[in-house]
């Protein structure tokens, strides 16, 4: 997969990692790819519902480790 843009968000818990995505996404065009990478167990349903809410989409989430990957598409 194609990402175009990666943020570290290790460390942060809510909301912070959610706000440094929409900062980010807000750099990318339309169709590109973020990636982001949070230790907070709690980002894997806050991205969910960021999805819906944006209209952005949640194109993949994985656990590798202590870390939460989150690969969102910008609407």
């Amino acid at each position: 997969m194609n990402i175009d843009k990666e943020i570290d968000t290790r460390g942060l818990n809510c909301p912070l990692p959610i706000l440094k995505a929409k900062k980010a996404l807000a750099d990318l065009k339309s169709g590109q790819t973020l990636k982001v990478v949070s230790t907070d167990a709690g980002s894997v349903r806050d991205f969910q519902a960021f999805a819906r809410q944006t209209g952005n989409e949640l194109v993949q989430q994985t656990t590798e480790g202590a870390d939460f990957i989150h690969v969102l598409r910008r609407r």
